[in-house]
């Protein structure tokens, strides 16, 4: 390869083909995966790896993947992929397994991007930090793709994507200012990556009132938005429930006004 000639998008064929296949395909790896993590703590590599066409089309979230039978790159199944992994575990020490394979997935260009772009938890500042900072090292490879996410019509850039899936980091933790998605990514996993508790709670009260936005069905909505309220309830919480929604990500906020909610029902404030 030339120099300066960017290295292309290659995906595992176990992503590649109709729904049926990829989620066979994609179990089967979790539990190749799986046997030999539960052997000698160490996962295989991808046995067949795919140049895919600048251009292509990759189909990231579930939720627009309409035409099952139709052939296509399929990122999303990677959910198999861990469902396989927990099965050969025998569902024991699924957190571990469950870090460990994030961790060496983080290390190749599709698990990085799956682990940025999909809701799967934990998600604390940390780890955000570390998954956004994963897909960053793999930008030139992935902006060659286009992106199925929010609409089964469009596709999109990875600039879009990104927005689309972690516009929230971009808008809890550097709100302010100007550049690229790329470097507005990297500036907030800059930030997460070396926040303090107080740092993640500015974060959150950012994003709480999108939050709020979001859920229509909270009964106190008024004492729960009231920021001297939010401030008490965040500084109430213990290290590893405050971990839970230190990155500001909105849905594991959703999550705790809803307990928050709940609580208010017994012990008005």
């Amino acid at each position: 390869m030339e120099t300066g000639q960017p290295f292309p998008l290659q995906m595992p064929s176990f992503l590649q083909g109709a729904l049926a296949s990829v989620s066979r395909k994609a179990r089967k790896e979790g539990q190749r995966c799986g046997a030999q993590y539960l052997k000698d703590g160490s996962f295989p590599s991808a046995r067949e790896l795919i140049s895919i066409p600048p251009g292509e089309v990759v189909i990231a979230h579930e939720v627009v993947d309409f035409q099952r039978e139709q052939l296509g790159w399929r990122l999303y199944m990677m959910s198999s992929v861990m469902s396989g992994l927990y099965e050969a575990a025998d569902w024991q020490n699924v957190f571990q397994v469950r870090d460990a394979y994030e961790a060496f997935c983080r290390d190749t260009p599709w698990g990085a991007l799956y682990f940025a772009i999909s809701p799967t938890g934990p998600a604390s500042a940390e780890r955000t930090a570390l998954r956004l900072r994963a897909a960053l090292r793999f930008w030139e490879p992935l902006q060659s793709a286009r992106y199925l996410f929010t609409s089964p019509q469009r596709a999109l850039s990875l600039e879009d994507l990104m927005m689309a899936a972690c516009g929230w980091a971009v808008e809890a933790w550097c709100p302010t200012g100007d550049g690229s998605v790329r470097e507005r990514l990297a500036l907030a996993a800059e930030r997460m990556a070396r926040a303090s508790r107080d740092d993640s709670v500015e974060a959150i009260l950012r994003q709480l009132p999108r939050a709020l936005a979001q859920e229509s069905g909270l009964r106190h909505r008024e004492v729960l938005a009231d920021p001297a309220f939010q401030r008490q309830q965040l500084a109430a919480l213990d290290g590893e429930a405050f971990a839970h929604v230190s990155a500001a990500w909105t849905a594991p906020l959703i999550r705790q006004l809803h307990l928050w909610d709940r609580q208010l029902e017994t012990h008005p404030a």
